[in-house]
């Protein structure tokens, strides 16, 4: 487009003498600034209605007025006034003013959900500390100071019979603190118990009888007491002879060699006290002492026989072989052992006086044991056996040999 089509009006104050240069000028500068003018009035409009924020476009304030008089369009350097128009400024678009009003909702609920999600956060991780706090009181150890030189047994049976024998230094009895109302009939009977033999109560929670009797099953009861010892087979040897040999009684005394499990000891226990054993003896070397776990696996059994300890296991039945008592071990299979016959357990005759000998729960009896023996017992399976299965818990074995040996003592009697 010619430059004289151009329609461009003289600045006010300008005679009509003014050279056609400068009022050509001054007209494309005025038409520069009302073109920048309307095109941020649209970009205003345009963003306010979207409610994104608008660019800031570089616009340098204007700095005076040339040698001419003010100017509309801007000075002689090009440089364009801000903008002018009055919705532009009141809509907050301008560089210095704030953003627009329809942000400030959309922020605002953006904080409130951030402020509930930091509160749901601090909720939940406030409810994992105690979480973790109640899991780490639960797993603090209880501590309470014993007696020097007891133990706790733990179970009903075990420290109902305890209380009522006499074998055992009694301290205290904890109970379980309970609502149920067949409960505190059985914990009324231990109090009973306990207060006639002057034993101190004390009722405590579960957690406490846990930590007690470290893990055991304890039933609500836990006694505190002295431990109980082997005897000696020299202190009572004779005092018992004369009611044992009797002309009309067969004896049958259990020997155990290195058995160091205690269920297993308690439960062999268990077993011969109730098919009439006459006395356990058991060698001190890699045996289990009577421990609490050997009392609550034989249901207070050892709380009312006492069991017979020897260093010298050979010896002692070297001697009872002597004094003419049958020697018998136990083995898994049939074959013969050294030059000693092997029969079935239900082929055993009893006609005098025998000492059944148990072994060890992994090697079963040692060598220098076996060559003592006068035959040697085996329990029948009742299938061919699959590899690494094809022997009995000693405790199951001791209860099958000893039912098939008692047994003759029953049908004797009749």
């Amino acid at each position: 487009m010619p430059l004289w089509a151009v329609r461009c009006p003289l600045p006010p104050g300008k005679a009509l003498g003014v050279p056609m240069e400068q009022a050509l000028k001054a007209g494309l500068r005025s038409a520069a600034g009302l073109a920048l003018n309307c095109g941020r009035w649209w970009w205003a409009v345009r963003y306010r209605s979207t409610g994104r924020q608008r660019p800031r476009p570089f616009a340098p304030p204007a700095t005076g007025e040339d040698e001419e008089g003010p100017s509309r369009g801007g000075d002689d350097r090009g440089r364009l006034p801000p903008a002018t128009f009055p919705g532009v400024a009141r809509s907050g678009m301008a560089r210095e003013d704030p953003a627009p009003p329809s942000r400030a909702p959309q922020r605002h609920k953006l904080h409130e959900r951030e402020a509930r999600q930091a509160a749901s956060a601090s909720g939940e991780l406030s409810s994992q500390q105690a979480g973790i706090s109640r899991a780490r009181k639960r797993l603090e150890p209880f501590f309470i100071e014993r007696t020097k030189g007891s133990e706790i047994l733990f179970g009903v049976a075990p420290c109902s019979l305890a209380l009522s024998q006499s074998r055992r230094d009694l301290y205290r009895l904890f109970l379980k603190q309970s609502s149920s109302s067949s409960r505190r009939l059985l914990m009324n009977e231990f109090v009973l118990q306990a207060t006639a033999r002057g034993v101190p109560v004390h009722h405590v929670t579960g957690r406490e009888l846990n930590a007690l009797c470290r893990g055991g099953v304890h039933q609500g009861v836990c006694l505190e007491a002295t431990p109980l010892r082997f005897k000696s087979l020299k202190e009572t040897e004779k005092p018992d002879l004369g009611d044992e040999e009797s002309p009309n009684r067969q004896l049958i005394w259990l020997v155990l060699e290195s058995v160091q499990d205690p269920m297993n000891l308690g439960a062999v226990l268990r077993s011969a006290y109730f098919l009439g054993v006459d006395r356990v003896v058991t060698s001190q070397r890699n045996s289990c002492p009577l421990t609490p776990t050997v009392s609550k696996a034989s249901s207070g059994a050892v709380e009312l026989f006492d069991v017979y300890s020897t260093d010298d296991l050979q010896s002692f039945l070297k001697a009872k072989s002597a004094e003419g008592w049958e020697v018998v071990g136990t083995v898994k299979s049939s074959e013969e052992v050294e030059n000693v016959p092997v029969i079935s357990c239900s082929e055993f005759r009893w006609n005098k006086p025998i000492l059944l000998v148990i072994g060890n729960e992994g090697d079963g009896l040692s060598l220098e044991t076996q060559l003592l023996c006068h035959q040697m017992l085996a329990i029948p399976p009742g299938r061919a056996l699959h590899p690494g299965i094809e022997s009995l818990n000693v405790s199951v074995a001791t209860g099958i040999l000893l039912h098939s040996i008692c047994s003759q003592r029953l049908r004797r009697d009749d």
